[in-house]
């Protein structure tokens, strides 16, 4: 019975719930290739996704470690914020997080080498896949600590839902166009949005230790202001972004979710982010916007692909 527990605490610890969303992005990156006309490359695919699993697992159990004074100050975690609390409750010690974070960045790398040296070979496929790792690893963990340095948000961004779809499309189709950048826009402001809302539950704890996120720079109000301009940038865009070669089912498609995104927005502007008891529902409307967002994104595509 103790050794399952175990093995549930150490489920629990890498969030799994987390891994979803590397596999959507990527697989869009891959369907905008295959709708620009690129035949499917079934080695890359595989490869590619087991570089960006790696890399979330990588991410998952280093924050996990590193963030570990934060965790155990917090006292209002949620379901999607504050970390597994694995660590925090002593049901696995801290090494292991952080063996299991170096062991899966090696996988990551693994794939790296085998995608840039036999697959698709090239410096630029390294460079990108490296560019993703060493900003996830260097998301929490010292020297650059880059949460702490009120660049954590947009580095997340610019990890999952630009570099994630960029690496589907390029190691596929061997370059990088304007249309899989078009296609992510919405989405790195939902990522950032996203963030906003899961940083609420934890500003005390994270100011205490020094973790400079946007709501602690800005402070609530301020990030509750920010986030609403987010989530409206992301269907504003949308025009703009159709103008300039997204397919129109895509920007259609994208819009669907815009009614939860304005009740969202009034929602925010009612001021539930002061709401402890709304920050579970205020985070995971917001991740169902962005995953919401991206599914209907990847189904547009494969639509104009199949249809």
């Amino acid at each position: 019975m103790r050794l399952w527990a175990t093995v549930w605490a150490f489920i629990r610890l890498g969030r799994l719930h987390f891994l979803a969303g590397g596999v959507i992005l990527y697989a869009l990156g891959v369907m905008i290739a295959v709708y620009t006309g690129v035949p499917l490359h079934p080695a890359a695919l595989i490869w590619g996704q087991v570089a960006v699993t790696a890399t979330q697992f990588m991410t998952h159990y280093a924050n996990e470690y590193f963030d570990l004074e934060a965790d155990r100050i917090n006292r209002t975690p949620t379901s999607w914020s504050g970390g597994s609390r694995m660590l925090v409750e002593g049901r696995l010690l801290p090494r292991t997080a952080l063996i299991t974070a170096l062991v899966s960045g090696g996988v990551a790398l693994v794939a790296n080498l085998a995608l840039s040296l036999t697959i698709r070979p090239g410096l630029m496929t390294f460079a990108l896949l490296l560019s993703a790792q060493l900003l996830a690893w260097f998301y929490s963990a010292p020297p650059l600590r880059l949460h702490s340095r009120g660049v954590g948000e947009v580095t997340t961004a610019i990890i999952v839902t630009l570099l994630t779809p960029l690496m589907g499309f390029y190691l596929q189709a061997g370059e990088i166009r304007l249309l899989p950048v078009l296609a992510v826009v919405p989405l790195c402001c939902l990522q950032v949005a996203m963030l906003l809302a899961i940083e609420f539950p934890d500003a005390e704890a994270d100011r205490a230790v020094g973790k400079r996120t946007l709501v602690v720079q800005l402070g609530a109000a301020s990030a509750a202001h920010l986030y609403c301009g987010l989530v409206l940038l992301a269907y504003t865009s949308l025009p703009i972004l159709w103008l300039m070669g997204l397919p129109l089912l895509v920007a259609l498609a994208t819009a669907a979710l815009s009614p939860l995104a304005l009740w969202q927005i009034w929602r925010m502007q009612r001021g539930i982010w002061r709401d402890p008891a709304r920050w579970n529902t205020l985070s995971f409307i917001t991740i169902v916007l962005l995953m919401g967002t991206a599914v209907a994104e990847l189904a547009a595509f494969i639509m104009l692909i199949f249809g």
